[in-house]
């Protein structure tokens, strides 16, 4: 099975597509899937656009409309999370993940999905203290604060990930994981992005929790974006009891523009006797009704129970029978329901309709999964002015009850990341560029836009032999061969996995600069199934540039601003 992942889509859906039909063609392979990995910008009409944060000069319609309307249709099963730009109305829609259009599956604000046996995590948006403890208050029409507050990460989806126990194959998310580039070829990077140097030196740059994920989850992939730069790394986690190390190797790609390298081929080993379709993933379906309780609508401070000894209930790990109960609940059939409807009127180029509202609709496909499972809509929930749905259910003061009026969780404790440390930069970017132009390009690439589109923006994407920094890697990135199948649990069984081999991590180790290249030197092997290609000596200027150093855009720059200036995140 061949998978393409691809960094930030920004809306340029006709040419990824255009991209990997290329490459498929060149290379004479077919692709199963592609993974996006945030800033999709699924942007129905032209009420959509006006729910991005993004400049209002450089809200344009793009071309997912066309896919939504049924003009198109995606060539290859997509799956995406969401980043910091995006049309957030259409994606609070889905809180629980679900089909944007025919062929094309959004994860939800965080989700795990099963194709073809492979188990795919997300976790849409980005890092923001100030905004991590809050429950998804956020409604439209959206106030200048909401509209970038929507897209920011909550403590309550990484708590429901770290419920996790089975092993996961792959996990997206947009921006970094908080001290990954130690682990690659950090010279590289900060050739490429030299204002990041401060962050990278103190360990500042990226989330941290996705890096808090990184280490319990142990991923054998991790993908990312959000910085427009390709960086590959491969991470040891520590040994845990008597389990082998994991190994995650770790890519981030570009965005979409010609001669920058947006797309990668992943080969995957296919599961025998594993469904062919996209199917839920027992496991989180569990999880997200274990943990509906514990969802917020409202901005109040909160924070997921801990064996602290304050809460009588804080392990929400589902057990065999609710997975089964699970199964029982879909009547046996873990294949997701090609259920997808138009919620709004898409986008009419004969007929623009630039004055139109941003739309607030409920989605079907919530409403269905809602009352299949027993979980909230929190997308009409918050409509509705909802407020906190465990104090509804039951509350004893300070603290936050379950259904069963058991504490699981208080606004009074403090929080896990106290100060954003997602970036704290004192860097100067000397190309630094107005606010209203953060999102112009590098000189030359109109010249590059007329030249074949697919031809153009594969020059990113394609496979080179040369080796990037220490770690060296081959042609393509292979996942290792599945464990086998052999388990005495009925459920490993039904979902054709490995049993589990991890557990959360006592304390997560940050490892020296001489144990890192003491890893590197120990995962040169393992990492001989990765390839990361690197730029060939006739990309390193595209036309019309202006020499060997590219202009950095302001908006790389500001997203590790001390000052939270969320108009330019990047």
């Amino acid at each position: 099975m061949k998978i393409a992942v691809e960094g930030c889509c920004h809306g340029e859906l006709d040419k990824i597509y255009e991209t990997i039909g290329y490459l498929e063609k060149k290379e004479g392979v077919k692709v199963d899937l592609l993974l996006c990995c945030g800033d999709f910008q699924a942007v129905r009409n032209e009420g959509d656009m006006k729910c991005m944060a993004v400049p209002a000069k450089y809200r344009t319609m793009q071309t997912f409309y066309k896919y939504y309307s049924g003009e198109k249709k995606a060539p290859v099963l997509t799956i995406f999370i969401g980043g910091n730009h995006e049309a957030s109305n259409h994606l609070q829609e889905l809180p629980y993940g679900g089909w944007v259009a025919p062929n094309i599956y959004y994860l939800g604000y965080a989700g795990v999905v099963r194709y073809k046996g492979i188990r795919i995590g997300g976790l849409s948006g980005i890092f923001k203290s100030r905004d991590y403890r809050r429950g998804h208050h956020e409604f439209p029409p959206y106030n200048p604060d909401t509209l970038r507050s929507v897209y920011h990460i909550r403590n309550i989806e990484v708590f429901k990930l770290k419920q996790i126990q089975m092993p996961i194959d792959i996990f997206m998310s947009h921006d970094w994981p908080r001290g990954i580039y130690h682990y690659g070829s950090t010279g590289e990077l900060l050739r490429k992005k030299k204002f990041l140097r401060q962050e990278v030196e103190s360990n500042t740059l990226g989330s941290p929790a996705a890096e808090e994920l990184l280490a319990y989850l142990q991923p054998s992939y991790w993908f990312s974006a959000h910085l427009h730069v390709k960086f590959a790394a491969v991470m040891q986690h520590p040994p845990k009891g008597n389990a082998a190390p994991r190994l995650t190797k770790f890519l981030s790609l570009d965005k979409c523009l010609p001669y920058r390298e947006f797309l990668q081929i992943v080969d995957v080993p296919d599961r025998p006797g594993s469904s062919e379709g996209l199917e839920y993933d027992p496991e989180w379906l569990a999880i997200l009704k274990a943990t509906n309780s514990l969802q917020r609508t409202t901005p109040n401070p909160w924070n997921p129970p801990e064996n602290n000894g304050l809460h009588e209930r804080w392990d929400f790990r589902p057990s065999e029978v609710a997975m089964m109960q699970v199964v029982e609940d879909l009547n046996g059939d873990l294949a997701i329901p090609d259920n997808f409807s138009q919620t709004v009127t898409p986008y009419d180029p004969n007929r623009p309709q630039p004055h139109a509202a941003p739309s607030c609709s409920t989605n079907p496909q919530t409403t269905e999964l809602c009352a299949t499972l027993g979980l909230t809509d929190l997308y009409a929930y918050a409509g509705q002015g909802g407020g906190d749905l465990g104090r509804i259910q039951g509350s004893t003061g300070g603290e936050e009850d379950d259904e069963d009026g058991n504490s699981v969780g208080s606004a009074d404790e403090p929080s896990e990341y106290p100060t954003d440390t997602s970036g704290l930069s004192n860097s100067f970017n000397p190309d630094e560029i107005t606010i209203e132009d953060e999102w112009e390009e590098e000189e030359g690439n109109e010249e590059a836009e007329d030249r074949s589109n697919s031809e153009a923006a594969v020059k990113g994407a394609q496979l080179s032999d040369v080796p990037v920094g220490e770690v060296h890697t081959p042609s393509r990135m292979v996942l290792p061969p599945p464990k086998s199948d052999a388990s005495p649990n009925l459920l490993s069984k039904l979902m054709n996995l490995p049993p589990p081999s991890h557990s959360t991590p006592a304390t997560v180790r940050t490892n020296s600069g001489a144990e890192r290249e003491e890893h590197c030197e120990d995962d040169v092997e393992d990492a001989s199934a990765v390839r990361v290609p690197k730029r060939t000596s006739d990309e390193a200027e595209a036309p019309g540039s202006r020499g060997p150093t590219p202009r950095i855009k302001r908006r790389n720059q500001v997203i590790y601003t001390a000052v939270e200036d969320d108009e330019s995140e990047g």
